[in-house]
């Protein structure tokens, strides 16, 4: 089955607005290596792995807060961690310091994973009515 990044989320009471608002910080706080990074792709993707743990607690808690889940919301998950995963797949257990070529294809692997993210960023934005906020964000770079 393929994932199809959805294209327009509301939220549809308050338990969804806060576990959208969680996915968008976790999301945004979760997609880039620190400055600590040991120059191997094990490291790059740690917060990734993260990332998913996170999406799962969201997804679970959201799951039993709620009668009737939003399959709307549960698909941006979903897909998250679907897309994440991949990469995450491929570079985990590489602990070997990267040398030019295997940087440019994590770095492929991790555009393609950062241009989808940045999609559901903006998905979440938009409809949590975070705009302001993100644009903040992205300013100041917190």
């Amino acid at each position: 089955m393929f994932w199809f990044a959805p294209v327009s989320w509301t939220p549809h009471d308050e338990a969804e607005l806060i576990a959208g608002w969680r996915l968008w910080l976790e999301l945004g706080d979760r997609t880039w290596p620190s400055a600590a990074w040991d120059g191997t792709a094990a490291d790059v993707v740690r917060p990734l792995r993260e990332l998913v743990a996170a999406c799962d607690e969201i997804e679970t808690g959201y799951r039993g807060a709620v009668d009737e889940p939003s399959e709307e919301f549960i698909r941006i998950i979903q897909f998250l961690v679907w897309t994440v995963s991949t990469v995450v797949e491929l570079w985990a257990d590489d602990e070997v310091p990267l040398d030019a070529e295997r940087i440019a294809l994590l770095h492929a692997d991790l555009a393609g994973f950062a241009e989808q993210a940045e999609r559901v960023l903006e998905l979440l934005a938009v409809s949590g009515g975070w705009t302001g906020l993100a644009a903040e964000h992205r300013r100041t770079g917190r």
